[in-house]
């Protein structure tokens, strides 16, 4: 059992997490998930950054996520890993389970009544499934405009200044970038009402949303839980209701020093056996 002090939630979602970058942001996320009593955790695709993976810097703060989620796992809450673009060699291993996390690229869940379909979204990128090496070189470019905008936000800080985001006031001011935006909810929409779909979940596109959509004469509702490196947001369903949660940087961080362990005495501690 979880803390009682800690808030219930049915379920939760939390996509593009990025282990393993300089634009993580661990310590947030951790701190969250301390935070909360979910019943069910879909981890909604790039939560490890398998295309920019270096043994060089996977630091302590990044290892503790990966350490609470399997004690989530232990403690009884009911996990989902969906595969995305930059995890995407975990896709040879999906329909496994890893006790009670079970590794899948796509899921179906009944959500309140309503047919809900949760996945990561990169089918509806061209550069993705076209021009891989242009999306893994534009992932490089968006890790160094991370690094330059903690140095802004460092500086804008000191001196009595806010947190500012580079990359979000490109996207906002850059035109084909909204267009991109909008083709994918609406792709993302479309395919839901080919799979009789009522509520589409994606992640990928780092834009946080709970929104209706109305394509050719059919409602759906199109859902991001956006990412943990800019937005800092998640989705939550509790009391037949979805919200879009966002951790706010005057939030107390629990600073509490779990002792560093690696992955293979992570495995070993929890018992975590392939079924």
């Amino acid at each position: 059992m979880i803390n009682q002090d800690k808030r219930a939630v049915d379920l939760v979602v939390i996509s593009d997490v990025h282990l393993g970058t300089y634009g993580c942001r661990a310590k947030e996320l951790l701190n969250y998930l301390k935070s909360i009593d979910p019943k069910t955790l879909i981890l909604n695709g790039d939560i490890v950054d398998i295309w920019q993976f270096s043994k060089k810097y996977f630091p302590k703060s990044h290892m503790k996520v990966v350490r609470y989620i399997l004690k989530l796992s232990n403690r009884g809450t009911d996990i989902y890993y969906i595969t995305g673009n930059h995890d995407e060699l975990l896709r040879k291993f999906a329909d496994m389970n890893f006790g009670n996390i079970k590794l899948v690229n796509k899921v179906m869940m009944d959500i309140n009544g309503k047919k809900t379909l949760f996945f990561h979204g990169d089918v509806f990128d061209f550069s993705i499934q076209h021009a891989k090496w242009l999306a893994k070189l534009g992932g490089k470019c968006y890790d160094l405009l991370i690094l330059l905008n903690t140095f802004v936000n460092f500086c804008s800080e000191k001196f009595g200044g806010k947190r500012l985001s580079l990359s979000k006031q490109i996207k906002n001011s850059v035109k084909s970038a909204i267009s991109f935006i909008n083709d994918f909810e609406t792709a993302s929409v479309n395919y839901g009402i080919s799979q009789k779909c009522e509520t589409v979940v994606c992640g990928h596109i780092h834009q946080p949303s709970i929104k209706n959509l109305e394509i050719e004469g059919k409602n759906i509702q199109y859902l991001n839980s956006g990412d943990w490196v800019e937005n800092l947001t998640s989705l939550e369903f509790h009391n037949n209701d979805w919200t879009l949660y966002q951790h706010t940087d005057n939030q107390q961080m629990d600073e509490t020093d779990d002792e560093e362990i690696g992955i293979t005495e992570l495995l070993r501690e929890f018992n975590i056996q392939k079924n």
